[in-house]
């Protein structure tokens, strides 16, 4: 009965990395952009 109370609060837990796991799945994007950017300063060799 505790262990259920306990597993029921947890998300409320981690309320606080809600905006967090909002942008996670943007990063792989950056990285493409990255890689992007990086060609282009040394002119697509």
């Amino acid at each position: 009965m505790h262990n259920h109370f306990f597993l029921a609060a947890l998300p409320e837990a981690y309320s606080i990395f809600k905006p967090l796991v909002d942008i996670l799945p943007v990063i792989p994007v950056f990285f493409l952009l990255l890689a992007f950017v990086w060609q282009a300063a040394i002119g697509f060799r």
